[in-house]
């Protein structure tokens, strides 16, 4: 169905004709100009994320089940970054014509999806058109108690560093997606090229057997690379880790959500918190398909683990003190220390040299 048929306003109220309400700080959801939210005990924690097509997706190769998935992810997140909890969520899409109703009720299925996996309220949101493709902006808003917040500027000389899951996994995804669709693009021009010129010779039988050989191309082969695929597709926020931090006493001292790459997100700690910090190459967690992929690429596997981005899991310093527990966290690696300032930010490689850490992370265009 063509959007114009319904307009925007039956479009929201098919898209959130259902929506329930889980949270007591949700007073008021969609349906008025504005969602009322009480939090009368609480530290409030906004977050905001733009996502735009062609920058930081390619719906050749990411559904829009996923893509509404993956853009609820990225934003409740932040809040588990903060050490708080998710409650409400708004999105706007600004939306070109080639986009149908089920296609936006398809998107909303993967962030219904998202947000119910975490209890989270969609409250509101917008739509609006476009001529450049699809543009998504998300908000999520979160609580905490004031002396639960986790800031980027609390940690401090001899302060543990520790990560969440495995790194570099999303990036190959990306790698490895951007390499089959290249291939598979360069077939289709070829293809196409030779069908035009036998049309121009006249020869109706090469026609037939180009034009068929095009509609059965083989799409690529992702066995044994699945892991990859799900890391880069199917981003999930790591409030379980927020969990078991919690359950074991443990109040880490800074955080961060590692999405522009784990160099980028630990100098923006240290910078925040003065200090310095040592991490060991041999104590980052990379999975088989990761160092595979990049073997396969001709790729510095920890250069990707380092710089690769969309991870999308918690990076945190903890004090020394909670070494102990640390240790018996399932899913959390140690891997480095905070150190005075003047000593710089090193890493460690597994030969023992030292090198000054970069970050290689996301820029502007």
């Amino acid at each position: 169905m063509d959007i114009s048929k319904i307009g925007e306003f039956g479009l929201i109220d098919r898209l959130t004709k259902d929506l329930e309400n889980k949270n007591q700080s949700t007073k008021y959801g969609v349906g008025d100009d504005c969602a009322v939210l009480s939090y009368p005990d609480s530290e409030v924690l906004v977050t905001t994320d733009m996502l735009m097509e062609g920058v930081h997706f390619d719906l050749t190769y990411i559904d829009l089940k996923h893509l509404g998935y993956k853009s609820a992810m990225v934003n409740i997140s932040d809040i588990f970054a903060m050490n708080g909890t998710p409650r409400q969520l708004t999105v706007s899409l600004a939306l070109s014509k080639r986009f149908t109703v089920e296609d936006v009720e398809t998107f909303y299925e993967g962030l219904r999806l998202a947000c119910e996996k975490w209890n989270v309220d969609i409250v509101g949101g917008d739509t609006t058109s476009s001529y450049t493709g699809l543009a998504i902006s998300v908000t999520c808003i979160g609580e905490a108690r004031k002396e639960d917040i986790v800031y980027r500027n609390g940690a401090k000389d001899t302060d543990l560093v520790c990560v969440s899951g495995d790194l570099g996994a999303a990036y190959m995804g990306l790698q490895l997606l951007e390499r089959e669709k290249n291939v598979y693009y360069s077939q289709v021009d070829d293809l196409q090229k030779k069908i035009a010129e036998a049309r121009k010779m006249g020869d109706a039988a090469k026609v037939s057997a180009l034009s068929t050989q095009l509609s059965t191309l083989s799409m690529p082969d992702f066995s044994g690379k699945e892991y990859l695929l799900q890391r880069q597709l199917q981003t999930e926020a790591r409030g379980d880790i927020v969990r078991k931090l919690r359950e074991a006493g443990i109040h880490p001292t800074a955080m961060m959500d590692i999405s522009d790459g784990l160099s980028s997100e630990l100098m923006h700690i240290c910078k925040q918190s003065g200090v310095g910090c040592r991490i060991f190459e041999k104590e980052l967690p990379i999975d088989y398909q990761t160092a595979v992929m990049a073997e396969e690429m001709n790729m510095n596997v920890t250069t990707c683990a380092l710089n690769g981005g969309e991870d999308y899991e918690l990076l945190f310093t903890v004090p020394i003190g909670d070494l102990d527990k640390v240790k018996e966290l399932e899913d959390v690696r140690l891997i480095g220390h905070i150190t005075d300032q003047k000593f710089g930010q090193i890493l460690v490689t597994r030969d023992n040299q030292e090198f000054e850490l970069k970050a290689q992370g996301w820029t502007f265009c």
